[in-house]
């Protein structure tokens, strides 16, 4: 027998998948003070920066007899000069045919929220490098001025660069050196990359510690622990700091001179020992004195409260990027080292000496730890754009406050539709201590 041969027609249809949204780790603008959120309502308060009072500095001295001195006042600015958004435009016909209400303003609008709101998130991370960009914002316009937020992050730092960060032993000696220097002992978070909590955890449930074990075997998860309790948070948009060559080929420096030989507030370092090389020392590097070296003492900062010496080695932040010429290099740290007895700003046991000896870190993982909410963000709510609809709404997973508005482009067949926001950020430094996570 013979059968008929039917000519079907094949149709391809486009079904939703149901897929979840492939999301970051969002913890920066959970976790941020947002007292100056949106400083702009303040009274007074005009222009794109608000500066915030730090703790004054004083000085004791022994007996009864008043030795008058003055007072500083101390200043944090928190500017915003960053922006960015997530736009894109359907035809009509698209809209008529392809996307349903439900699909073109929730699935899409969704996934371009959460990328924006990554984005946010991955300056905000910045803050632990200071190297978040300085702006200029020209009719809406991100204008980099080549500089970057180095009044911005910490200076202090724990781990070495080589040594994985893996137990709770060294998670407790972290936070042990943070206290040390002088810090507020509540609200204590610590930001740190995903990826290293299960050796972590793992390394914990060795240990015999039931009731903890339970806890971290059920949620496998640091969570919190310590006394005072400290708060652990994990991300996969910490940066990545690339260090200058003296810190990856480990170079140990000697120092030569120092810009203040008065030693009251020394900001600039010169050393020896750096050959010749463009890239020497890059911004956001981070180095420390050397213990041990022949006929040198060893140098401790100075507790920030009370100018007590602490058992935390003199670390610094280099603010600028350096060259090395002809064996000897010239680079700008943070803080001002002074080891002026009777200084309110006094932070060193001993003074700055020719002889002394640096090294500086290699390139490393940057995870943070912040007390005192001293990790500030302001990102105002932007103004309606009339005449088009507005809607200033904040996203639930990142905690970004964005604006998303939508028009049709006259006489184009089209319709635009965008998500923005500017915002601003800093950390305080004496507040934060950068984690040293190997590559």
């Amino acid at each position: 027998m013979t059968y008929p041969t039917n000519i079907l027609q094949q149709v391809q249809t486009y079904q939703p998948s149901s897929l979840a949204l492939l999301q970051n780790i969002c913890v920066f603008i959970e976790i941020a003070n947002k007292k100056f959120q949106n400083f702009q309502n303040m009274t007074a308060n005009l222009g794109s920066t608000v500066n915030f009072d730090l703790p004054y500095r004083f000085v004791s001295s022994e007996g009864l007899v008043a030795n008058l001195g003055g007072i500083t006042q101390r200043l944090q600015p928190l500017t915003v000069d960053q922006a960015n958004n997530v736009s894109y435009a359907v035809s009509d016909p698209q809209r008529i045919f392809n996307y349903s209400q439900q699909d073109y303003m929730a699935n899409i609008g969704n996934d371009a929220i959460a990328e924006e709101g990554a984005n946010i998130e991955r300056n905000l991370a910045l803050n632990c490098e200071s190297a978040v960009p300085v702006n200029n914002i020209v009719n809406g316009n991100i204008v980099p001025t080549g500089a970057l937020h180095t009044e911005s992050g910490p200076f202090r730092f724990y781990g070495d660069g080589v040594t994985a960060i893996n137990s709770y032993q060294q998670l407790d000696q972290m936070i042990e050196n943070f206290l040390d220097f002088g810090a507020v002992k509540q609200g204590i978070r610590v930001v740190l990359p995903n990826v290293i909590f299960p050796a972590i955890i793992g390394n914990g449930l060795t240990q015999f510690a039931l009731d903890r074990n339970n806890q971290i075997a059920n949620s496998w998860d640091v969570g919190s622990f310590g006394n005072p309790p400290v708060k652990y948070y994990k991300s996969n948009l910490l940066p990545i700091h690339v260090s200058g060559t003296l810190g990856q080929a480990a170079t140990t420096l000697t120092v030569v001179s120092t810009n203040d030989p008065t030693g009251a507030a020394i900001t600039q370092i010169t050393c020896s020992g750096a050959g010749t090389d463009a890239n020497a020392v890059k911004s956001g590097d981070l180095g420390a004195f050397k213990d041990g070296v022949t006929n040198q003492p060893d140098m401790r900062y100075l507790t920030f409260v009370g100018h007590s010496p602490s058992s935390q080695q003199v670390q610094f932040r280099a603010t600028a990027s350096a060259a090395s010429s002809g064996g000897n290099v010239t680079f700008n740290i943070y803080p001002a080292l002074c080891s002026q007895n009777g200084n309110p700003n006094q932070n060193l046991n001993n003074a700055i000496a020719a002889g002394m000896q640096i090294k500086f870190l290699p390139s490393h993982r940057c995870g943070i730890v912040i007390g005192g909410n001293g990790y500030f963000l302001g990102m105002p709510r932007m103004p309606e754009q009339t005449p088009f609809p507005s809607s200033n709404k904040m996203d639930e997973t990142s905690g970004a406050n964005l604006l998303m508005y939508y028009g049709s482009i006259f006489g184009q067949a089209q319709q635009g539709i965008v998500n923005c926001a500017v915002w601003g950020s800093t950390m305080v430094p004496e507040y934060c201590m950068r984690v040293i996570v190997p590559l």
